[in-house]
């Protein structure tokens, strides 16, 4: 069965970097597509990247196209958002999550625990 844990968050001022990652376990990310969610406290949870299984298909949130990228490391069997030009309201507990081979925000099969990003001076 699918692993998968988040990495990488943490207090970052408005206009810095961060880079996620979600490390894969039991199983490889090559058959998975990989979306990244965010939920800000009192805010109901937002899709904000997805990666599909081929790597053919990668789709941003309008929010945040422009300035995360989504990228996987096979031999790590791990796939990053990176984040860049970071505002307050990207604060949020990030999640990585998959389900089978195309991109999309529903019907995820396995989930991680989330990492916190928090955006602030």
């Amino acid at each position: 069965q699918l692993q998968l844990e988040e990495s990488g968050g943490g207090l970052v001022q408005p206009g810095g970097s961060l880079r996620l990652s979600c490390a894969a376990s039991g199983s490889t990310l090559e058959y998975y597509a990989i979306s990244w969610f965010r939920q800000a406290s009192g805010k109901e949870r937002e899709g904000v990247a997805c990666f599909s299984s081929s790597g053919s298909t990668i789709n941003y949130a309008d929010s945040v196209k422009g300035r995360f990228t989504v990228s996987r490391d096979d031999a790590k069997n791990t796939v990053y958002l990176q984040m860049h030009s970071l505002k307050p309201d990207d604060t949020a507990v990030y999640y990585c999550a998959a389900r089978d081979i195309f991109c999309g925000y529903h019907d995820m099969d396995f989930w991680g625990k989330g990492t916190l990003v928090t955006v602030s001076s």
